[in-house]
């Protein structure tokens, strides 16, 4: 839901009146064409890129390109010399041996799936809790040490609203896993319905190796109880002994609050991580600024997808991401030749600016992670973050409309910054003219886009972003996106909003005002 503001009435006049054009500006935007887009896509989303996977030889190659147009554009390689920043990783690969109930076999990536790490462990019950939405009315009155948990991984229903069903976790229900998780149990089993098409459409992807940034052994494994997100189904069995439903149960629990509720299952649940290390790195570009040149603002896109399709049978190897995120990748790309060819021409930015490709942002934001907590230019310098991710191709709730060649949704200009909006509103009302698609702008979005995209890494250390996107469509984080699919016309006019954007911030006399509150929520 878009966010309505009391100070929209009283910035509309500031808005109406910023219709000036500059020429000069209008001059270098101009550099950021369809035809130079679609050299720069046909190569980075190509089949010889693998789908660029983070630790893989299609990433490196990817992250090569990338460096090796920076140079080419003047920018300076501002990591002790070199355009990439090394980022840590570890490869963290789930080996889940057993998971039965009743004696019957379930699978990973198929029943359920796990995220994070945690210590091997060889488990075995013979009672599973139903704990309801997890409330303390729910869980006072039982011993929850050493049990292995069901909970209902949805917000339970309160009068006046409508409750988010989503598997993905909101943040009142991350306080619930925590508190249940203080309750030191075995294992929480999250269920949820939409777990089964999830694990139809991503399963291979999701029961993959999961990447992490590398830490000291002593810290690196949670010590919490782990959470398995299960589907509906394996919830049933689990309580197929109490002659209930798991259905059932849930629209008792959501209709009053009912005591957890014991069942007499047999589980055994053994599992076990294999690590190594893995080789990746962020590329920076970096435009040195005039008379305000410590201040820095940032381009971000990132330049990872999922790699090759591991369905041998597939006549598509390659999950190419041209959209996803080679479209931003394209107009990190075109933004800085605009940029580089203006500080040629004497109309350098007084801030100083650095283009961002982050890596491993499919993994988890895990290259932006690592640049906000090892920054090369401190964060408290680092007025704002643009980000993009996926400006290529027409999203699902755009297709067949009017404006479907002419919007952008724009997530989290508002968040920290209301002065940030209205730069952003500004430049597109006196130049773009897309429609500014604000429904996602919103922390409790059910997508929880606002937590989905490297963006979030800059915005949790109190830096004001703006997040621009086309939506999802059918081949999101499929094979099926393709460099084809691309509408090149859109995906420069989108870029050049950014550009536009990036260079009212660049030159104005104050950095953006943050008069917002940072979210230390996890996505």
């Amino acid at each position: 839901m878009k966010k309505i503001y009391l100070w929209t009435i009283s910035s509309a006049f500031a808005l109406n009146a910023c219709a000036q054009q500059n020429p000069t500006i209008i001059k270098y935007a101009k550099l950021i064409t369809a035809d130079d887009a679609k050299k720069h896509l046909s190569i980075i989303a190509s089949d010889a890129f693998e789908g660029r996977e983070t630790g893989k030889p299609g990433a490196e190659k990817a992250a090569n390109y990338i460096a090796a147009e920076f140079k080419r554009l003047g920018l300076q390689a501002p990591v002790n010399g070199s355009y990439f920043l090394d980022v840590p990783l570890t490869q963290n690969l789930l080996q889940v041996t057993d998971f039965t109930v009743n004696g019957k076999v379930f699978s990973y990536g198929k029943d359920f799936y796990l995220t994070g790490t945690y210590p091997d462990k060889n488990l075995t019950a013979n009672t599973v809790v139903f704990v309801g939405y997890g409330t303390e009315a729910e869980i006072s009155a039982i011993d929850l040490t050493g049990k292995i948990l069901l909970w209902i991984n949805e917000d339970k229903s309160e009068a006046g609203s409508t409750p988010n069903t989503s598997y993905r976790m909101t943040a009142a229900r991350t306080k619930i896993v925590k508190n249940l998780q203080s309750k030191k149990p075995l294992a929480i089993l999250a269920a949820n319905p939409g777990i089964a098409a999830a694990l139809s459409r991503f399963g291979n992807s999701i029961a993959s190796a999961r990447l992490t940034i590398k830490k000291d052994d002593a810290v690196s494994s949670n010590p919490n109880a782990p959470v398995f997100n299960i589907t509906s189904s394996l919830a049933d069995e689990l309580l197929k002994t109490t002659g209930i439903t798991y259905e059932r149960l849930k629209v008792q629990s959501a209709a009053k609050t009912t005591p957890a509720i014991a069942a007499n299952t047999d589980i055994v649940l053994n599992y076990h991580t294999e690590k190594k290390d893995v080789k990746a790195v962020d590329v920076l570009g970096y435009m040195p600024g005039t008379d305000l040149k410590d201040e820095v603002l940032v381009f971000s896109a990132h330049y990872d997808h999922i790699g090759l399709n591991p369905d041998q049978n597939a006549k598509d190897k390659v999950n190419n991401g041209a959209d996803d995120d080679g479209s931003g990748t394209t107009g990190i790309l075109e933004i800085a030749r605009a940029f580089s060819q203006a500080k040629k021409d004497g109309h350098g930015p007084r801030r100083s600016i650095l283009f961002l490709g982050n890596v491993g942002e499919e993994k988890g934001l895990l290259g932006s992670e690592y640049y906000s907590e090892h920054p090369v230019f401190p964060l408290a310098n680092t007025i704002a973050d643009l980000n993009i991710d996926m400006i290529g191709r027409v999203g699902e709730e755009y297709i067949g409309k009017p404006d479907s060649a002419n919007y952008v949704y724009a997530i989290g200009s508002s968040m920290l910054s209301k002065e940030l909006h209205e730069v952003g509103e500004n430049a597109n009302n006196t130049y773009t003219k897309l429609h500014l698609d604000y429904k996602y702008d919103d922390p409790n979005d059910p997508n929880r886009f606002y937590y989905r995209s490297d963006h979030y890494n800059f915005a949790k250390h109190g830096v004001p972003i703006i997040f621009y996107f086309n939506g999802v469509h059918a081949d999101y984080h499929q094979p099926g996106d393709e460099v084809s699919k691309i509408n090149f016309p859109l995906l420069a006019k989108r870029a050049q909003l950014v550009f536009y954007t990036g260079w009212e911030l660049a030159n104005r006399d104050k950095r953006p005002f943050v008069d917002g509150k940072t979210s230390e929520e996890t996505r």
